[in-house]
């Protein structure tokens, strides 16, 4: 038998070779397989039968057998004209075990390792796993982490077979002990530190991590530092050197930075040159540079984005401005030149949706205002993204822009979004103060098989209150927006055990109503409405105005055609939690001639959302709500303070109402506000409350809520940023600030009956439906309100 032998070890091991004659190989048999097919060894031999085998031939399968990574030993010999391969399987790894993993996900660092062939089930290489070491301990050093340990530890076991058992032990992250600037005359450490990610530990530490180091947050704090001087006219500012020093247990940091701070210089000339494209007095508009002015970095970058964006606006996608700031030291000036190079301007060929399992491409598409076939707009862009988030629908929305392939005029826009559910079948659990226990079935949907429409059917219970209804909304009856919804439902409620007024009511109702798009932020909503209430009153436990109220209107069935128009301007850039823009509203609801009362009421609402850096938003929201009667209408008979004859006042089934979980916090719900006593007095008048509203002296009988004919509510919030959060629709924090009540009547206002408290409040969509708890102190009330006020207030479940 002649041998040929040849090993390659690729890139440590030398290749070994025993000269012999080539042979015409009639047959190829392979020694030492386990697990590994014989099949997928033929895959990759680049040696067939009938082929003649030399020693280069020979060197090339081994080293394409070795290329596989399954083997740790190959070889070849001969047996006549027979190939034989003699192969040593490398071990598979049967069990991979982490331990010690806290600042990285064991999912994540699992993901990383079957990247690289490090996973149970693959063949076991230790060079991918000193690879993995190193990576490792990378990683935690960016994290901070200097004094990580990694121990990978290999058992051998029956079968050639691996366990792995990669040991981490991450240690503390190091620390800033110091931050020293050096050269810095003009200005104070606290100055130039004031807004550094980095910085030494403070009782702030445990929630900004400041005090942990990392080289991120290093480089972003030199940026921060050279603007800081730039934008108070340092043209010339310069950083000569920084030095990261660690203490030798790896705990500690220093960090210390060599400045220039250099001198003043004021702009002596701007000039816009290259190719302009819009005329030269349009651009100027958008410069925030002036002649004379101190120079400013800040307002260099500003007018740079600025041009860009008009450019982008009108096709210019790819627009680049280049700042060339000239510098003359004696003088202490700068002269700047913007250089517009605006690039071929492009077309959008096609829009391309991804990450829509459920909605339909149209759906997303009628809410573009890029269209396919036109110009380039990057405020088209941007609107179209808010369009979409305000939708609902989505988690996450992101637009990007990609050139097609081979031209230079065309750009194909791809719309990437995350989808969230926007539907459920629930059957629930709820509580509230207000409302005690509730228990709900529904099913609803927002965006009913991708389609956009919405609909909802349920049924709930609670301690005072049975409601059944349905809804459905086509947004898009037609193809320029305008909109149709139809709602019917039926209630039964008893608000003897209520905050409310003692009486308790049954109304089936129905309704249907149109929204109609007039502008790209303004919308309408005309509706029409029918419904019949049956009003039950108590003598001796209603408040006795009500009573008076419906025998003197003589009627305890009521029947309204109700006409509404409202009105809604929407600046606001999500539809679960925005952090900038607002909404304003205004609506009227008639119940129409014919109905048992003709009265009116309107609504008022004006909020924003106001991103003030750092994560912070504040939030501002202001609203009103009047009622009254029109007509001819009077009482046909004579009860307390309501006379024959007389103009039928506003129904009390319709007042506002103020305090609670989603109104003046602090307060229970609805007990704002006028209030009544139940009974008589000898002579025959209503009770009235004391100053400390109690009935009748009694502490054991308190003033009944009734509600008004106006209200008023005015809140300030602001949103706290929640780092930890990835998710911000799913929770927010904010500190708040309420103030309102609600009035017999407007000429009943007085700015010194304004009730307002202040505490912090969380939002959370919770999967069992949304969740608000807030921590409320009243801090202007009145002596009659002690019973009603509510340091804790939370509501959780669905409700319709």
């Amino acid at each position: 038998m002649k041998r040929i032998a040849a090993l390659i070890l690729l890139a440590s091991l030398s290749a070994n070779a025993v000269a012999f004659e080539p042979f015409v190989v009639s047959d190829i048999r392979i020694d030492g397989l386990n697990r590994i097919s014989a099949g997928t060894i033929y895959n990759y031999l680049p040696v067939n039968k009938g082929d003649q085998l030399t020693e280069d031939e020979a060197q090339r399968a081994i080293r394409a057998l070795y290329n596989t990574k399954f083997f740790s030993d190959v070889q070849l010999t001969r047996e006549g004209s027979i190939l034989v391969i003699k192969v040593v399987e490398r071990p598979s790894i049967a069990k991979l075990t982490l331990r010690g993993n806290k600042d990285i996900k064991e999912a994540d660092l699992r993901k990383g390792l079957k990247e690289i062939g490090l996973s149970e089930g693959e063949t076991f290489d230790r060079l991918s796993l000193d690879r993995v070491k190193q990576e490792l301990i990378t990683q935690y050093y960016n994290r901070g982490k200097y004094n990580v340990s990694i121990d990978p530890h290999v058992t051998r076991l029956d079968r050639n077979r691996v366990a792995l058992d990669i040991e981490i032990r991450e240690g503390k992250v190091a620390k800033l002990k110091e931050i020293n600037i050096v050269g810095n005359t003009r200005f104070t450490d606290k100055q130039i530190e004031d807004n550094f990610e980095s910085g030494t530990t403070n009782w702030m530490s445990w929630y900004s991590k400041n005090d942990q180091y990392s080289r991120e947050k290093l480089s972003g704090d030199l940026e921060k530092l050279q603007s800081y001087y730039m934008n108070r006219g340092y043209a010339d500012f310069g950083v000569d050197s920084t030095q990261v020093t660690i203490a030798p247990d790896k705990r500690e940091m220093y960090i210390a930075a060599s400045i220039k701070e250099g001198e003043i210089y004021k702009v002596s000339g701007v000039h816009l040159l290259g190719k302009l494209i819009l005329p030269e007095e349009t651009l100027r508009k958008l410069v925030f540079v002036k002649t004379g002015d101190t120079f400013n970095r800040a307002a260099v970058e500003a007018t740079s984005d600025a041009i860009k964006g008009i450019l982008a606006n009108i096709g210019f996608a790819y627009a680049k401005v280049t700042p060339v700031p000239k510098l003359d030291k004696d003088k202490r000036t700068v002269d700047m030149t913007f250089y517009i190079e605006p690039g071929q301007r492009v077309y959008v060929r096609r829009v391309i949706f991804q990450g829509n399992t459920r909605t339909e491409d149209d759906v997303m598409r009628r809410q573009l205002r890029q269209l396919e076939g036109s110009w380039y707009s990057q405020a088209a862009i941007d609107r179209s993204k808010i369009r979409l988030q305000q939708l609902g629908y989505f988690k996450k929305v992101d637009i990007d822009k990609q050139r097609v392939p081979g031209t230079e005029d065309k750009v194909d826009v791809t719309v990437k979004v995350e989808e969230q559910s926007a539907g459920s079948l629930q059957f629930g659990v709820g509580y509230s103060q207000y409302s005690g226990i509730i228990l709900s079935a529904s099913v609803s949907q927002n965006n009913f098989m991708g389609t956009g429409d919405s609909f909802s059917v349920g049924a709930e219970t609670s301690t005072y209150y049975k409601r059944i209804n349905a809804s459905y909304y086509n947004p898009y009856l037609t193809d320029n927006g305008i909109g149709i919804g139809y709602s019917v439902g039926y209630s039964k409620t008893d608000y003897g055990n209520t905050n409310f007024a003692n009486y308790s009511t049954s109304a089936t109702s129905f309704s249907t109503y149109l929204g109609i798009p007039i502008s790209e932020l303004d919308s309408l909503r005309v509706g029409l409405g029918l419904s019949s209430n049956s009003i039950n009153l108590f003598s001796g436990y209603t408040p006795q105005v009500l009573l008076d109220y419906q025998n003197a209107l003589g009627k305890r069935t009521i029947h309204e055609w109700t006409g509404t128009l409202g009105w809604s301007h929407d600046t606001r850039n999500s539809y679960w939690a925005p952090t900038r823009g607002g909404l304003l509203s205004l609506s009227t609801d008639v119940a129409l001639p014919g109905s048992t009362v003709e009265y009116f009421k309107v609504s008022a609402e004006a909020n924003h959302y106001w991103p003030i850096g750092g994560g912070f938003v504040l939030y501002t929201d202001g609203q009103a709500q009047y009622g009254g009667t029109y007509g001819n209408q009077t009482y046909g008979r004579t009860f307390g303070q309501y006379q024959a004859g007389q103009k039928v006042a506003y129904p009390f089934w319709q007042n506002f109402y103020s305090g609670g979980v989603r109104d003046v916090r602090g307060f229970q719900d609805n007990t704002l506000g006028p209030r009544a006593c139940s009974g008589l007095t000898s002579t025959g008048q209503p009770v009235v409350p004391d100053s400390r509203g109690n009935c009748n002296g009694s502490y054991y009988s308190y003033a009944q809520p009734i509600g008004g004919a106006f209200k008023v509510l005015g809140t300030t919030e602001l949103y706290l940023p929640l780092p930890f959060l990835k998710d911000v629709n799913t929770a927010r924090v904010s500190l708040f600030v309420d103030v309102g009540n609600a009035y017999k009547d407007y000429q009943s206002f007085k700015a010194g009956d304004l009730r307002a408290s202040a505490g912090i409040s969380l939002h959370w969509q919770a999967p069992i439906g949304p969740l608000i708890i807030n921590f409320a102190t009243p801090i202007r009330s009145k002596p009659e309100d002690r019973h009603y006020e509510e340091r804790i207030q939370f509501t959780f479940g669905s409700q319709f």
